[in-house]
């Protein structure tokens, strides 16, 4: 015990960890509405197995808060919570529950990309029309025949933004556009790849607002918070809400040299600055469509679900099948990706899609779609282990002691939920 205590000293104190008391209770948040793992083909002690991983994953020290909701054949299986919303560092800390929300940073991007979709749906714009059809401006330096689909995609040639443009203009949508639509462009046809961590988001909000006349929040809550009962599920949060919300921690061992420059390449700033950006009350009010929704575990699954089945949910359409089909849709064989720099990437127009052997989604999850969030949030349907997964977390390592906890979390999910939907079946349907 005390060699123990000992090591996870040294860990916390190398690693940037935060201290996890041996004992659990009281800080995990279980839902009572889960469903019994049987109903799905499932053993409970499979389920309780995958939920060890999620704790093992707060053991590490790396993740003030882990929550996480897994859904098969629309059953919530799984839906818990552990750890502390805020104050982790301190004497008192605040409890997390499965109520407090949580910022789901880039996974917010899968959510955009579908509210264009959905215009596309409703004919207010074609994806394969320019941007500059719908924004005069973004025809600058030439990027005239950039596509809406290519920046679904990421290849609209802008994946950063300059380094002398102040971070105050993230809170400020207009000039935000600005000057995304004054860069050059990359390649002026799209043919580059680079992955669009922030720039992205605040054109297609941009879109929103042209052809429809709202707010990125209130074309959200017209096509899925209020149909599919949300009581989060919107960029920024509502003044009364703030004080409920996950704090972000910077953990893991600090990151030096190339790793640091990259990644603030990526996100503008290093990352402790995002950490700190992301607390503060002008993060947590703004609207910021790559960067900033807020949910739950159990609303993050219950997006992802209504995807899985066909836009559908609880009588009511939210998105056709043919919009979820085409979103869902791979881009062309997995490519290097000039921004991330760590592995071919498989993407359609607004979601990072599984691989085989392994993807970021575990093992053999070539059909799966979702989106990943900075560090080690994932959110993710697969259709066929019929499964529609939110792993939400508070922590911001990019090394640290989770990675073999995160990985075997991974790997349990899809190796308990195998296969269970044929997949040629499924693409020989006519939608």
């Amino acid at each position: 015990m005390w060699l123990n205590k000992q090591y996870r000293t040294c860990r916390n104190l190398v690693f940037r960890g935060i201290s996890v008391p041996d004992e659990l209770t009281g800080l995990v948040d279980i839902d009572p509405k889960e469903i019994p793992a049987l109903q799905q083909g499932l053993a409970q002690p499979d389920i309780e197995r995958l939920w060890g991983y999620a704790e093992s994953l707060f053991k590490s020290g790396m993740h003030p808060m882990v929550t996480m909701c897994i859904r098969r054949g629309g059953d919530v299986i799984l839906n818990r919570s552990v750890g502390y919303a805020d104050g982790a560092t301190h004497t008192q800390p605040r409890i997390g529950s499965l109520q407090t929300p949580v910022c789901l940073f880039s996974a917010s991007k899968a959510v955009a990309a579908m509210l264009i979709h959905k215009l596309a749906e409703d004919g207010l714009i074609d994806l394969l029309n320019p941007i500059s059809h719908y924004i005069p401006a973004f025809a600058a330096e030439g990027k005239a025949q950039i596509t809406v689909h290519q920046l679904l995609a990421h290849r609209a040639g802008v994946p950063g933004i300059p380094d002398d443009v102040p971070i105050d203009a993230l809170f400020n949508h207009e000039a935000a556009v600005e000057q995304i639509c004054k860069q050059p462009g990359l390649h002026s046809d799209g043919r580059v790849l680079a992955y669009h961590a922030i720039t992205g988001g605040f054109i297609q909000a941009e879109l929103i607002r042209v052809v429809t006349g709202k707010t990125l929040n209130e074309y959200l809550d017209e096509v899925v918070r209020k149909p599919m009962g949300m009581k989060y599920f919107r960029y920024g949060l509502e003044k009364n809400d703030q004080s409920k919300v996950a704090r972000n921690y910077s953990t893991g061992l600090p990151n030096i040299g190339v790793v640091e420059r990259q990644l603030t390449k990526i996100l503008g700033v290093g990352v402790a600055e995002v950490v700190d950006i992301s607390n503060s009350d002008a993060f947590l009010s703004a609207e910021i469509a790559s960067a900033n929704l807020y949910a739950t575990a159990e609303e993050s699954s219950r997006f992802f679900q209504m995807l899985l089945q066909g836009g559908q949910w609880e009588g009511r359409s939210i998105f056709t099948p043919l919009t979820v089909s085409r979103a869902i849709r791979e881009m062309g064989k997995p490519a290097f990706d000039h921004s991330l720099i760590v592995m071919p990437m498989r993407y359609s127009a607004g979601m990072m899609l599984g691989m085989s052997p392994v993807g970021l989604y575990g093992p053999k999850t070539h059909h799966a779609y979702g989106h990943l969030g900075f560090s080690n949030i994932l959110c993710w349907a697969d259709p066929e282990r019929d499964i529609a997964v939110s792993v939400l977390t508070s922590g911001k390592p990019v090394i640290g002691s989770h990675i073999l906890s995160l990985l075997r979390l991974l790997n349990g999910i899809s190796t308990t939920c195998k296969p269970c939907v044929d997949m040629e079946y499924i693409y020989s349907k006519v939608l």
